[in-house]
């Protein structure tokens, strides 16, 4: 990796970046040597059984994956006022993801993540991917990828409860508590 001048002493460890990968539909993050075992943490996903397997997967692997090379060949018309509109909703997501997987992964393996975006949401990596798909669905006005971003906040209502379960199993009390302090999607924290 090479090193980010501009982000060295951010970080409570010296920080290389091995690769940084931004696309709808994947979870931008940052790989650091340091924080490989922080880093590895963002590729668990909670057990889903059935129904909401199939649905959770299918949404996830197929659907949205195909609304990222879709969107690549949509038009933004300079002067349209969606494209005004869903340009500052779609740069406020890219912000959103860098900062989260920042705080990510400096945050210790045995502790749930609970600074910077993490603090206003329980969630804030389907938020902020929510906030992708609306962006540009808006700045392109497409109905499809309108239609894309309802989905992903449906496969996040099913998804969420299993995950929730698979943190306070791996976390406990510190979890816990997390949830009483923190909204799950967006809102002041409560304490």
């Amino acid at each position: 990796g090479y090193r980010l001048p501009h982000l060295v002493g951010v970080f409570p460890y010296e920080f290389k970046v091995k690769h940084c990968l931004s696309s709808p539909g994947l979870n931008t993050s940052i790989f650091c040597q340091e924080a490989k075992e922080r880093a590895k943490r963002a590729t668990k996903f909670a057990p889903l059984s059935g129904t909401k397997k199939v649905l959770a997967y299918s949404t996830h692997v197929v659907i949205m994956p195909a609304a990222a090379i879709y969107s690549i060949f949509l038009p933004l018309k300079i002067g349209a006022a969606w494209l005004y509109v869903g340009l500052p909703i779609f740069a406020l997501s890219l912000v959103m993801t860098v900062m989260i997987s920042i705080n990510f992964a400096s945050t210790p393996v045995d502790k749930p993540v609970t600074k910077g975006f993490y603090r206003i949401s329980r969630h804030p990596i389907y938020l902020s991917a929510a906030l992708m798909y609306l962006g540009i669905g808006i700045a392109c006005a497409s109905w499809v990828l309108l239609l894309c971003a309802i989905l992903w906040i449906v496969f996040f209502h099913i998804v969420i409860p299993a995950e929730e379960r698979f943190l306070i199993d791996q976390y406990g009390d510190a979890y816990r508590d997390y949830m009483n302090k923190t909204p799950m999607w967006i809102g002041i924290p409560k304490s």
